[in-house]
């Protein structure tokens, strides 16, 4: 797959792994579009990538999602991939009963339902380009709940995401649309800061850096590899 020449539109993709992916992209002739619900980030992400175009929407809304495909027909026109990025994570208490549910943001909106109808939104708009490509970003927790029981509806919109992701490379296949699951490791970013910092998690060796993960998931995709998955490399504590 030519890693150069494209028009890519990425959610959430203003920080962390998003920013990561927009920053290589952009350095190498693609052009680029990020969205996402923050002004502030994306004004931010805005200054640091010169280039790079903006979009504030909320893709759990579906007149975000519908916003966001309307102008990427008429303003991007030739777009050649899509990246489903955005995600949150948080720890919940299931012996909690719906308390724990009800106080925060909604996983399965912003993890599942968005991806899925995003990617229905822009299939025709992909349909027959050459290079076309819809990338779905999961996680390892998908595979390995057991290590994450903390956050056990983000385990499972992850894994939703990993089967989406094969039933729609089948279908989208006649169509000349590759459909790519990137798999990341744990990966310093923002996902879930306030566990992180409890946990100490955000200096733990196994958290790899944004760019170093980035720069490992696309050489795979520029090999053609449908399934992304990038080993950790343990770093050693200072």
């Amino acid at each position: 797959m030519k890693m150069s020449g494209n028009n890519v539109v990425i959610t959430g993709g203003a920080t962390g792994i998003g920013f990561a992916m927009a920053k290589y992209l952009s350095e190498r002739d693609n052009q680029v579009l990020i969205c996402g619900r923050r002004a502030d980030r994306l004004d931010q992400a805005a200054v640091q990538l010169p280039g790079v175009e903006t979009l504030r929407c909320d893709v759990t809304e579906a007149s975000g999602r519908q916003m966001l495909a309307a102008y990427v027909r008429d303003e991007v026109p030739g777009v050649t991939m899509l990246i489903n990025n955005a995600g949150i994570q948080r720890d919940l208490d299931l012996t909690l009963g719906p308390a724990d549910f009800d106080r925060g943001e909604d996983e399965i909106a912003v993890n599942l339902e968005a991806p899925i109808l995003l990617s229905a939104l822009f299939t025709p708009l992909l349909t027959g380009r050459p290079g076309a490509a819809i990338v779905n970003v999961s996680s390892g927790l998908a595979f390995m709940v057991e290590r994450a029981a903390r956050c056990p509806v983000y385990c499972a919109t992850k894994a939703g995401i990993h089967a989406f992701s094969i039933a729609q490379r089948i279908q989208l296949a006649p169509l000349g649309v590759r459909v790519i699951e990137i798999i990341p490791p744990a990966v310093e970013s923002e996902l879930n800061p306030e566990s992180r910092r409890q946990r100490g998690a955000a200096r733990l060796p196994y958290m790899m850096a944004a760019d170093d993960f980035v720069a490992r998931a696309f050489a795979q995709m520029a090999d053609d590899v449908d399934e992304i998955r990038v080993a950790m490399e343990w770093k050693q504590p200072k």
